[in-house]
């Protein structure tokens, strides 16, 4: 592929990008011919010429201001992961740092995984790794991410939501974490068009319909806060617009709001000389406007982690219309824009303190990441990243800021390990509260410690929020707690085999060897000391003896035409249910438990009855096991995935009663189009109302969804899944 290949718009941008940086031209324009030489005729699901997609990437990094080196590394940034060039070619022509911001962003290719979520955690981990060591290669990915989600139409239905969703989950926060509120703004607006297309439209021709009259409002609002600033000798320069549609998505679904009842749609952002003016500003607003109450926070003299700093306050306009007034220096503001860019947009790049502190919470979340199983680490990076804090203050008056829903032991491990090792209960704004307590902005928190404190309790794990107190806890009881731990991690293991039917299995001298050797264990002591500590969870092992055992069956089994050729295969019964060992036999669900799709289940022979299944957790099917005379009677069973079934789920449903309670309920259903079977409820003598019902859902996945969305009902307090209804 040449030149003439490249649509013109794209070699314009190269021949942009090189005006802006008149030093360096024959690098950008080196890189440009070395990325499409090896290229080649590579081409994008749109069936343009793959080039593009790196000199978009290039464009981008160039737009928020970044030096040569970052720009090189765009354009070169998929060619180690796609083509033949190794790490050693590019560290020839263009450099080591090019070289390493280019690896940074390379997935782990070649290797083969246990589950997406390993491959996932690897992939994260070096590139956090090398963001470690240079904060770059994170903006190379934001750009990359950028361009991707801007043409993903072009991609199948499916590689869309993965995309979209990792964007949403990972790269969005890590925009908000570096401050870059512009880039994190597109990143969640387009995938939530991927994600959910119906609530994007609908909030899209909420605004459309109004876009009229909120123009109008805006216009009429600038100019009126323009007027009474500089009549007060305020040089000031104002902006208004429509809030982010994400925004706006979350707190209509998130909080369950209606658009009526959110007061923020419309804001003006008032940009000032110094920092007094931002104080006198305020005093203005609020004599201009009546300030809604409870709705101001100073994030000036209480900065973001990420560096943002304002004053907001939500407003009541004369038409009636609540609309938030954003008040800031330049410097704020461009800080607020472009987050750490901005050092290298204005100020050229990080220096001394500067890089140290962007680097320290890269560190600070990798340490906190180890020995942790893929699942969690990805689970607790979105944890970590995502953009929802508190903030809340030592008696002294430092500010320490915590993932929403954070708990005191968060807060004691924050401030040291030795905090909350020692810790024995705390107190906020001068109350004692439990350790599950959930902190509020603002609140004053004082932890109570004592030298006579047996250290944490293994339940802490499952109160605590983040991932630095998760993995400071577990070192204490790796450390202090080993014999402990052999016997806990023993109980639990051999206890989720027996319900899973795999202790003999387990049991079996070389298939332990092979469990040891697959999670690099040195001894079965070993191994009870990690799932003790919770340094590897019970679930995997249980994974990987299921796993092993199977494949050894396999191995095991003498190779002869009989068995290859005659081996009977399963037969799924009429329910959409494989007994292990029998073959169309009656199969009915067991009331006690009620079983969907993606429930772990079992299966017990009746007496004339056929199979009974039940989910493997059921109360009844645990303690069934354990009778003697019983035990032979327990089958193992599994689902067909291939049938597309309905099953009825019970659940209870505890919400404040309220008139309009239960219709907001069935309209949940309604929403997700899933079919209520049974229905009745009853008021309670404390102000709450209780419902049983029943969904008709095809899935584990469903249920999980449906019962997330029904939590998020207003005054909803509960919602369990439960036996049949009486």
């Amino acid at each position: 592929m040449d030149r003439n290949d490249i649509p013109k718009e794209y070699l314009d941008k190269v021949d942009l990008i090189a005006q802006h940086h008149p030093e360096d031209q024959a690098l950008i324009y080196g890189a440009f011919e070395y990325a499409l030489e090896h290229h080649g005729d590579q081409r994008r699901k749109s069936g343009e010429p793959y080039i593009i997609h790196p000199i978009s990437v290039a464009a981008i990094i160039d737009e928020w201001g970044f030096d040569t080196e970052s720009i090189l590394a765009g354009l070169l940034h998929d060619t180690i992961e796609d083509t033949d060039v190794t790490f050693q070619d590019v560290e020839k022509k263009f450099g080591l740092s090019v070289a390493e911001l280019v690896d940074g962003v390379t997935k782990l290719g070649h290797v083969v995984y246990q589950s997406r979520e390993e491959e996932q955690m690897e992939d994260l981990r070096k590139m956090f790794i090398a963001m470690a060591k240079d904060i770059r290669v994170i903006i190379i990915k934001l750009a990359d991410c950028t361009h991707n989600i801007r043409t993903i139409e072009f991609k199948r239905v499916e590689s869309q939501r993965k995309k979209a969703l990792e964007i949403m989950e990972i790269y969005a926060p890590l925009a908000h974490r570096l401050g870059m509120q512009s880039v994190k703004w597109e990143l969640e607006d387009r995938s939530l068009k991927v994600l959910d297309p119906v609530g994007y439209a609908e909030i899209s021709e909420y605004l459309e319909s109004r876009s009229k009259l909120y123009a109008n409002f805006l216009d009429r609002t600038k100019h009126s806060i323009e007027e009474a600033l500089r009549a007060q000798g305020i040089e000031c320069h104002v902006k208004a617009r429509v809030k982010q549609i994400y925004s706006i998505y979350r707190k209509l679904y998130g909080q369950n709001l209606t658009f009526s009842e959110i007061y923020d749609i419309c804001a003006a952002r008032v940009i000032v000389k110094n920092l007094g003016d931002c104080y006198a500003v305020l005093g203005l607003i609020h004599e201009q406007y009546r300030p809604v109450p409870g709705r101001f926070k100073d994030y000036i003299s209480s900065p973001k982690p990420n560096g943002y700093q304002s004053l907001h306050t939500v407003v009541i306009g004369k038409e009636g219309i609540p609309f938030e007034v954003q008040i800031r220096t330049e410097e704020m503001d461009q800080t607020a824009e472009y987050g750490i860019a901005a050092h290298w947009k204005y100020k050229g790049g990080l220096k001394g303190k500067q890089k140290e502190e962007a680097f320290a919470w890269v560190r600070q979340l990798l340490e906190s990441q180890q020995d942790v199983e893929p699942e969690e680490f990805v689970q607790s990076i979105k944890v970590d990243l995502f953009a929802d804090e508190v903030y809340v203050f030592t008696p002294g008056g430092d500010v320490v800021n915590l993932p929403q829903g954070s708990t005191p032991i968060d807060f004691a491990y924050a401030i040291h390990s030795a905090v909350g090792n020692s810790m024995v209960g705390a107190r906020v704004n001068g109350k004692i509260v439990n350790f599950d307590y959930v902190l509020k902005n603002g609140e004053i928190v004082d932890i109570v410690t004592s030298k006579t404190s047996t250290g944490p309790k293994r339940r802490w794990l499952q109160i605590v929020k983040t991932s630095s107190a998760k993995s400071k806890i577990r070192q204490w009881f790796k450390k202090e707690r080993k014999e402990e731990n052999i016997e806990e991690g023993r109980n639990e293991l051999e206890r989720e085999l027996r319900v899973n039917l795999l202790l003999d299995d387990f049991n079996d001298k070389e298939l332990k060897e092979i469990i040891l050797k697959r999670l690099k264990m040195n001894s079965e002591e070993e191994l009870y000391a990690n799932i003790g500590y919770g340094g590897i969870t019970v679930s995997r092992v249980v994974a990987k003896v299921k796993d092993e055992a199977a494949r050894l069956a396999k191995s095991r089994a003498p190779l002869t035409a009989e068995n290859i050729v005659k081996k009977p295969k399963k037969q799924p019964s009429q329910n959409g249910v494989v007994i292990e060992g029998i073959d169309n036999c009656q199969v009915k669900f067991a009331k006690c438990c009620s079983p969907i799709p993606g429930d772990p289940i079992i299966g017990f022979v009746s007496r004339g009855f056929g199979v009974s299944i039940h989910r493997r957790d059921c109360p009844n099917a645990v303690n069934g096991q354990q009778d003697p005379e019983n035990a032979g009677r327990w089958v193992k069973a599994f689902w067909d995935n291939g049938r597309n079934q309905t099953f009825y789920a019970p659940l209870t449903v505890d919400i404040r009663t309220r008139v309009g309670a239960i219709s907001d309920i069935v309209q949940v259903f309604t929403n997700m189009k899933i079919n209520i079977g049974e229905l009745s409820g009853k008021d309670m003598d404390d102000g709450h109302s209780t419902y049983n019902l029943s969904a008709a859902v095809s899935s584990l996945d469903q249920l999980e969804l449906l019962m997330n969305r029904l939590r998020k009902v207003r005054g909803v307090s509960e919602v369990e899944r439960g036996s049949e209804i009486r």
